[in-house]
């Protein structure tokens, strides 16, 4: 084995520009992978993640009743704990659970504001929540740019930038909501505007506003009730070993029959497409390194037709055919190692300076977009030692395979044949 390594490595610098194309060709590719599969990854986790804080949790608890009735964002159909004993209840035995660390209840109802300048009617989303809770769960701390986040007990507000701008208020203001409570009566109510959310989803910026659970409790008459009631567990990627615990509490509660317990991962069209997609893309990242495995392969080729009479005398001398095979192999392989190496070094560099300079923004692409899509418009591509290991296997497995078939066509020449060759 010595003996052929020895071989192949002087063979790879007998025509040093050739490998050196070889290699560069890919590097570039396995680079490219690198981006693609960071800025891939960067996307699909964003939207993993905003999915998770702003839609369904690691899982979420809804009345049976009120699937069919969300988007009209319907009060009838509450969450009121096991028995109507209200929410608190089911949340101490839900905290209860090794691997749950927190539930969040919240309230989301329709709302209105009237727009002086134009006497006009702005619809609007109200999301009634625990804001200490919210806070850690979604950091929406971080989307504030003005102001602060409501407190639990005071009729405040917070609301997204646009929708301040298009309604011509400012943090310090007041606001009064039109809405209708859970017995079907329209009321008003006004609370003052502490903070402003910049967050860059449509959702949170024009439609959306938060204020403190218990005030929305009070208001739309839903004392100790949620719409809905979302769990974050200590590994959202772990919920499906937590589900079955979490059925069980309901079971023994007799309420398994009144709720459906939804996983972030389960029931959802977006969530389904995406994880289609992340299969879709590892063929396209092994696509572009076959891109380089043509340059390789081509090269193979030109080495076999140039050293024809040399492996004949070495198949003459005694080298078998299968030797002769996996000195070539060994060639490929060599260079789609230095090649991988080189372009994860070259691909990790460049995705985390674009990571860190955050030039890749969509805002502009995403401009007609649905507001209920909850995509940010400014997406990092991430580096992770996974995603640089994966690229660099790849480079190589793709590489070798590729060189089989020239050294398949080296290891068949017949020694008399190769000899006669001019």
């Amino acid at each position: 084995m010595l003996f052929l390594w020895n071989l192949a490595s002087k063979n790879l610098l007998r025509n040093k520009l050739r490998t050196s194309i070889s290699i560069l060709a890919i590097a570039l590719s396995v680079a490219l992978v690198v981006f693609v599969k960071g800025l891939v990854v960067g996307m699909i986790d964003n939207m993993f993640a905003l999915h998770i804080q702003y839609k369904a949790g690691h899982a979420k608890i809804i009345n049976q009743e009120y699937q069919q009735k969300e988007r009209l964002l319907s009060l009838n159909y509450p969450v009121d704990g096991f028995n109507g004993e209200g929410i608190s209840n089911m949340e101490q035995k839900l905290t209860k659970i090794d691997g749950v660390k927190r539930t969040l209840p919240r309230i989301k109802f329709r709302a209105a504001v009237i727009q002086d300048q134009k006497d006009e009617l702005v619809r609007l989303m109200g999301w009634g929540v625990q804001p200490d809770k919210e806070l850690e769960f979604t950091n929406i701390e971080n989307k504030l740019t003005d102001g602060r986040m409501v407190k639990q007990g005071q009729k405040e507000v917070v609301l997204g930038k646009d929708l301040l701008q298009k309604l011509n208020l400012d943090v310090g203001e007041k606001i009064t909501f039109l809405y209708q409570t859970s017995f079907g009566s329209f009321r008003g109510s006004t609370f003052k505007i502490v903070g402003q959310i910049d967050s860059g989803l449509k959702l949170l910026d024009k439609k959306a506003f938060y204020l403190p659970l218990d005030q929305t409790q009070r208001m739309l008459e839903m004392p100790g009730m949620a719409t809905e009631l979302l769990i974050e567990t200590t590994n959202y990627r772990k919920i499906d070993q937590i589900m079955p615990k979490v059925k069980e509490v309901f079971k023994k509660a007799e309420a398994a029959e009144d709720y459906q317990i939804i996983s972030w991962n389960r029931g959802y069209d977006m969530i389904n497409m995406l994880q289609i997609a992340q299969r879709i893309y590892n063929f396209v990242y092994i696509f572009l390194i076959i891109l380089a495995g043509i340059v390789v392969v081509n090269t193979m080729i030109m080495i076999v037709k140039e050293r024809t009479k040399e492996i004949g005398m070495m198949t003459a001398l005694g080298l078998k055919n299968q030797e002769i095979l996996t000195m070539f192999i060994m060639e490929g392989t060599v260079m789609g190692l230095v090649g991988s190496l080189v372009g994860v070094i070259i691909g990790g560099t460049v995705t985390k300076i674009i990571a860190i300079t955050e030039i890749i923004d969509y805002s502009a692409a995403m401009s007609g977009v649905s507001e209920n899509i909850l995509l940010n418009p400014v997406v990092r591509p991430v580096v992770s030692g996974k995603t640089l290991i994966y690229s660099f296997i790849l480079g190589v497995v793709v590489t070798a395979l590729t060189c089989i078939l020239p050294a398949r066509k080296a290891a068949k020449l017949k020694p008399a044949d190769a000899l006669r060759t001019t």
